[in-house]
């Protein structure tokens, strides 16, 4: 026998926020409920869980238009990088994710994160770089990275 509860906090393996779960009696009734984690299903809850899940869509569409903003101006972004060479044409060390990301800043793109920049490993040779930046779950842009010698 299970027990249908509303989450009213994220819980590991378990769900989010606003979630209608099935636990066993005793998880919840000695430890779900006491800590406030939870609540049994009341129609009062279920409104509740109406309301989170509108405010949470709006935030999600709301995010995801700024993303979509924030990719249409990424796609047509280029940076270039001047790296130090040796007389051969290669690099001395590599250009990392910090260096193309601190070069988006200074074209004024401030709200990315090094962890959006989808660089599989670091650049060792000079050239031009299809550089992948994940600003949403849903949105993924295309930076062009213009690496030339110093």
């Amino acid at each position: 026998m299970s027990t249908e509860l509303f989450l009213l906090k994220d819980v590991a393996n378990l769900g989010q926020e606003g979630d209608i779960v099935k636990v066993s009696p005793g998880y919840a009734r000695n430890y779900l409920i006491p800590q406030g984690i939870a609540e049994p299903v009341t129609e009062a809850a279920r409104r509740r869980l109406a309301k989170i899940q509108a405010e949470r869509e709006k935030i999600r569409r709301e995010t995801l238009a700024e993303a979509k903003k924030l990719g249409a101006k990424l796609k047509d972004a280029s940076v270039t990088i001047r790296a130090k060479t040796s007389e051969a044409e290669s690099l001395y060390g590599s250009v990392n994710a910090a260096q193309i990301l601190a070069a988006l800043k200074e074209q004024g793109f401030a709200s990315l994160e090094e962890s959006m920049l989808q660089l599989a490993a670091p650049i060792k040779a000079l050239g031009t770089y299809d550089v992948p930046v994940k600003v949403h779950p849903d949105v993924t842009e295309t930076v062009k990275v213009w690496v030339v010698a110093e």
